[in-house]
């Protein structure tokens, strides 16, 4: 299967984007290599960018405190495990911790740092940060790579707390739906959500079928086209019948 999201907020928007991130420079900070160790530290400095958009800590600070007070309210229920309970109250309480830990400005210790903010100046520009541009950065990339890997860690560490936070709210974000089957007749599905109060939707379909989603949506309305693609990609209108399982999600 693969499954598309489509959020329904700004707030969530910034969640997926970073999850995405940080999950891009997690597996490029793995590699050997001085190019994949540059691709971690320009979405290092993506990560900065969309974290400093908003009052992001806070918001999952709160959030992290309501799910903590609705787990709350599951305690010597005979239908829960008092062991799984335990463990999902103990994560939050840590991940709300380790936010709170955080002072300052989301990554203010790297706008501090004037030799990064000179790569991430030139790294906006194409071909920016050839050797002749800067060399400094040249004979960095030319480091034993476990040097290379213990700086980008270094520099990403501090703001680990975010991707922590963010994992768990979007996790119970994605578990709070029950998938519905739909289909699309003529490639074309529209519903009527009626004021709905849920954050994202999720649209599933067999990874075998050719078919991609086109959504659009608000709290009022649902509106999905499927296009399909042909040898060398373009998208073209569908008009075949395509089953698909599509999730409400709303914390």
């Amino acid at each position: 299967m693969i499954t598309y999201e489509y959020p329904f907020n700004e707030r969530i928007r910034t969640l997926l984007r970073l999850e995405d991130l940080f999950d891009k420079t997690a597996y490029f900070l793995q590699a050997e290599g001085s190019h994949e160790h540059h691709v971690a530290l320009v979405t290092l400095f993506e990560i900065l960018e969309v974290a400093g958009r908003a009052d992001l800590k806070m918001d999952l600070i709160q959030e992290l405190e309501r799910q903590r007070q609705t787990l709350l309210a599951f305690r010597n229920n005979p239908d829960i495990s008092e062991e799984a309970l335990s463990g999902a109250l103990y994560e939050i309480e840590q991940a709300a911790a380790a936010l709170l830990g955080m002072a300052g400005k989301i990554g203010q210790y790297l706008r501090e740092n004037d030799w990064l903010m000179s790569i991430k100046s030139r790294a906006a520009i194409p071909g920016g940060v050839c050797e002749f541009d800067l060399p400094s950065y040249h004979y960095w990339l030319h480091q034993p790579p476990e040097f290379r890997k213990s700086a980008v860690a270094g520099w990403l560490k501090p703001l680990l707390p975010l991707r922590d936070g963010l994992a768990i709210v979007l996790r119970l974000l994605r578990s709070s739906g029950r998938p519905d089957h739909h289909t699309a007749k003529n490639g074309s599905f529209q519903l009527m959500l009626g004021g709905s109060s849920s954050q994202m939707v999720r649209v599933s379909l067999r990874l075998d079928e050719p078919f991609i989603p086109e959504i659009s949506a608000n709290k009022y309305a649902l509106n999905i086209r499927f296009t399909s693609r042909d040898g060398d990609l373009r998208p073209r209108p569908c008009d075949k019948e395509v089953s698909f399982d599509m999730t409400f999600c709303n914390l």
